[in-house]
């Protein structure tokens, strides 16, 4: 599939590219100094490593419940380019000095620190639940497939709402570019997602 060859493509260059994009953010800093703890920048590489971990969780989770090829290599590619991701936002945060963890409610750094309740273990918007998370780990086949892509549509949907708002409010240039390029490539997968659900008679869910 041509979507499915894109996504292939964009992970493995995303893969080649990320020790010079990790290291690349403490010359390309466009606010002239280090992030703050409470800034933009460093809650977004904090909220964003929380919500690709669960991404690459639920995609290792359904490549042991199906055989199907088109979803474990979409499954794989979402799997190896969130983690890069999240090495990278992790890596920047080692590189300015400040925590991976908040006292602070996640998304705040969008003013939008209330806008997930955080119950039974969704942080943040477009995250299953820890009872979504359990019920994949239990479905076999088309059943996982479409369950899988239902939750992913949803979790990239929240991911762009964010990486957005890391475009807008973001000062370290490296990281704006990053976040610009996952809202390009979670779109492009959504697109691929609405199309496998289709195949099995299935839709994002409303």
């Amino acid at each position: 599939m041509r979507h499915a060859g894109w996504i292939a493509g964009t992970a493995a260059a995303a893969l080649v590219a990320a020790g010079a994009v990790t290291y690349a953010v403490a010359e390309d800093d466009g606010s002239g100094g280090t992030p703050s703890a409470d800034s933009a920048d460093a809650g977004f590489a904090r909220d964003m490593a929380v919500h690709h971990q669960q991404a690459v969780e639920m995609s290792y989770i359904v490549r042991d419940r199906t055989k199907n090829a088109e979803v474990r290599r979409l499954a794989y590619d979402i799997a190896q380019t969130q983690a890069n991701q999240r090495g990278m936002l992790l890596g920047w945060l080692d590189l300015w000095d400040l925590p991976k963890v908040s006292a602070q409610a996640p998304m705040t750094w969008m003013d939008m620190g209330g806008m997930a309740s955080g119950k039974d273990g969704s942080l943040m918007p477009g995250m299953a639940t820890n009872t979504e998370m359990k019920k994949l780990d239990t479905l076999d086949g088309k059943q996982a497939e479409v369950f899988y892509l239902q939750l992913m549509t949803d979790h990239h949907k929240g991911g762009i709402h964010m990486a957005e708002g890391c475009v807008a409010r973001c000062t370290v240039g490296v990281e704006k570019r990053l976040a610009q390029g996952m809202v390009d490539a979670q779109q492009s997968e959504i697109g691929l997602m609405a199309d496998l659900l289709k195949k099995r008679g299935a839709a994002a869910r409303p």
